[in-house]
């Protein structure tokens, strides 16, 4: 049976329920930690699709933000394979209606005319981003939001030229 998504597409029903999962874990403050659990995920196949690493209060600990795509048994997967490393104290999945999801993303947009320049100003004033830096050739606009936010602001700077771009990736905290 197959079900079609918003881009008429058919695809097996299996392949429906392929999504972005949010998985946080506490692990070591120590060196060589995201290099064991990047090998994990290499090791078993599993892709990181963007992944924060900070302190927490608790000294010698910090938090990881992991996104994964898959689905809900490639996640098992994940937190399986993780629980088992030494250096991971606990690790959850953080259900999207139970997050709160940030990311932070530096757009650098070329400022070709005038017109352009008060476009662009225009919509960063719309997506209540911060324009960090501009002179006569470019912009650079500061916007956090959600990945669906950003990805949106993104798409309405492509025609205006986006020379650079750096996201940090997606951090989230539960509201449990």
């Amino acid at each position: 049976m197959s079900k079609t998504n918003r881009f008429d597409e058919q695809l097996p029903e299996t392949e429906m329920k392929i999504k972005k999962h949010v998985i946080e874990a506490l692990v070591e403050d120590q060196p060589g930690v995201l290099q064991r659990i990047a090998g994990m995920f290499a090791k078993r196949g599993f892709n990181i699709d963007t992944i924060t690493v900070g302190k927490t209060m608790r000294a010698g600990i910090s938090k990881m933000i992991i996104v994964v795509v898959g689905d809900d048994t490639t996640l098992e997967k994940v937190i399986k394979q993780m629980n088992k490393l030494l250096v991971t104290y606990k690790v959850d999945d953080i259900p999207e209606k139970d997050a709160i999801v940030r990311e932070l993303c530096l757009l650098k947009i070329s400022l070709s005319k005038q017109s352009a320049k008060n476009e662009i100003l225009n919509y960063a004033k719309v997506y209540k981003t911060k324009v960090v830096n501009i002179n006569q050739k470019s912009a650079t606009i500061e916007i956090i939001g959600t990945p669906d936010k950003i990805e949106a602001f993104i798409s309405l700077m492509k025609v205006f030229g986006i020379t650079d771009i750096s996201r940090t990736g997606v951090t989230a905290i539960s509201r449990r």
